[in-house]
């Protein structure tokens, strides 16, 4: 009943919609101007908005003279807020990524509050950074933006203008910076250089100096030297069935905190949201070694503790990426998410993936690509359980960061 109304509902803004779209795509055929107005569009969370970093950087280099606005959800602005290429951010409570229930018909009264918010800003060009945003794609189609760009997945595609093809198993980075450099074209400029690698094109988010320095304040305070080497594990997710066995992670931290020679201490430092405090404290009493917790930083003092890291471990998940975007070497466990599309974007030899290759019972691949288990069906979907302590430590020793204190052997 509710994809039935959906389905409806779409049909009827295309309809009543198509007039003033064809109007404006025609104006846009003629209209040129050395100053676009661009909006980008992401509702996604942590993870998905560092990805989608370099295209800032890009469209900026590529249109130095652009007003780029970028449209986000108030959970995630912090990440994009700070970066130079943005002249405005207009936050939106997006439909489906609040994590809580909503009524049947407010996506689309939200709908089209934010497409008349949007007509008064007249961009020249709109990209869908999400290639499955129906909602985002129906908004812009509604706000008159007369060149919209996404990819040709249903119900997505007759409100763009311009609908690329989806290309399966490409990273989310390189999606976004493909829809970028055809939006780019439709404005008569040059498109972003290919190849689109993380060499080319990285990730983006330096913390402040005062969030630094709240990090070694909080560190100091807490009894870790200047010195020492800080070891991160992230075990949360904000997808249950992305955990990784609590014991494991306890194991592997007492490995690393003992077992791999440095010339000064391991700090092993675990950190999450203060929904995740409980998950943390289970981890950390079944450590031999102490361990530190933080669960009360901003995600700019984050990004400052990892940046201060020697290692970040964790599952898939945002502050992993955020890791990756300070340049901190990172390991991360996968199962049911693919890594090629949802990896990490930064050196090969810094940021190593184990992906588990068992299949759940009920999936009928590998990795599935399913993220909403209820409760009852968690238990049947074990893939992340099954990567062993052995494969992290061995992945821990592939990145070759740990040395005998002689500096000589290669543990």
């Amino acid at each position: 009943m509710k994809r039935l109304l959906r389905t409806l509902i779409l049909l009827l803004i295309l309809i009543l919609g198509a007039p003033a779209a064809y109007v404006e795509a025609r104006k846009a055929c003629t209209k040129k101007t050395a100053t676009p107005r661009i909006l980008l569009i992401r509702p996604d969370h942590l993870g998905d908005l560092v990805l989608t970093t370099p295209v800032l950087q890009a469209l900026r280099d590529h249109a130095p003279s652009a007003h780029i606005s970028m449209m986000v959800g108030p959970w995630s602005s912090a990440v994009v807020a700070r970066h130079p290429a943005i002249d405005q951010i207009i936050p939106c409570p997006f439909p489906g990524f609040q994590r809580a229930a909503q009524k049947a018909l407010a996506p689309y009264i939200l709908l089209l509050r934010t497409a008349q918010d949007i007509r008064r800003g007249r961009y020249d060009l709109a990209i869908n950074l999400r290639p499955d945003f129906w909602w985002g794609a129906a908004m812009l189609y509604l706000a008159h933006v007369p060149r919209r760009i996404g990819y040709a997945l249903a119900p997505t595609a007759p409100f763009l203008t311009h609908a690329l093809p989806f290309q399966t198993a490409e990273h989310a980075t390189v999606s976004a910076l493909r829809l970028t450099s055809a939006g780019l074209r439709t404005l008569g400029l040059s498109s972003i250089t290919e190849p689109h690698t993380p060499e080319r094109y990285p990730l983006y988010f330096r913390p402040t100096r005062e969030e630094e320095t709240w990090v070694a304040e909080r560190l100091q305070a807490e009894g870790v030297k200047s010195e020492d080497s800080i070891i991160v594990i992230h075990p949360g997710s904000g997808a249950p069935v992305k955990l990784w066995r609590h014991e494991a992670w306890a194991k592997c931290a007492d490995v690393l905190s003992t077992d791999f020679p440095r010339a000064v201490p391991i700090r092993i430092i675990l950190t999450g949201s203060e929904h995740e405090r409980s998950l943390l404290e289970e981890i950390a009493r079944g450590m031999k070694t102490a361990a530190l917790l933080f669960t009360d930083t901003t995600v700019g003092q984050l990004a400052a503790l990892l940046k201060r890291a020697y290692l970040v471990l964790g599952v898939d998940n945002g502050p992993l990426h955020l890791a990756v975007a300070q340049g901190t070497a990172t390991i991360h466990i996968f199962g049911p998410t693919d890594a090629r599309i949802f990896g990490p974007w930064g050196p090969a030899e810094r940021h190593l993936v184990i992906a588990s290759t068992r299949r759940c019972p009920t999936c009928p691949t590998i990795p599935c690509g399913r993220l909403d288990f209820s409760p009852q069906e968690l238990a049947q979907h074990t893939c992340v359980g099954a990567v062993q302590e052995q494969q992290v430590l061995e992945a821990v020793r592939a990145l070759n960061l740990f040395v005998e204190k002689d500096n000589v052997q290669t543990r």
